[in-house]
């Protein structure tokens, strides 16, 4: 399968409720690499690289987010995929 990049905005409950180290455990899970930050605006934006069946479960996942999470709405366009990216990373 090929590798894509999906950049994600997730809005709803998704800050101080454990959302970034979440995303953190389920990328390196599914062997994906990237980076999740939370945003000023409160919402939680994510960049994902990998196999495209590996990103697309991370990506689903996104949508339910960790237990505490209330996760509103995902925002998520494909883009080129850039293959210079070790891990996965909590940027902000």
């Amino acid at each position: 399968m090929a590798n894509i990049c999906i950049h994600s905005f997730v809005s709803g409950r998704v800050q101080r409720v454990w959302f970034r180290q979440s995303t953190l455990e389920q990328a390196q899970a599914h062997g994906v690499t990237g980076w999740v930050r939370n945003l000023a605006d409160g919402r939680v934006e994510v960049m994902l690289y990998g196999d495209e069946n590996a990103v697309r479960q991370v990506e689903a996942w996104l949508s339910k987010g960790p237990a505490l999470a209330n996760v509103a709405e995902v925002v998520s366009e494909q883009l080129e995929y850039e293959d210079n990216h070790d891990g996965f990373l909590i940027t902000g």
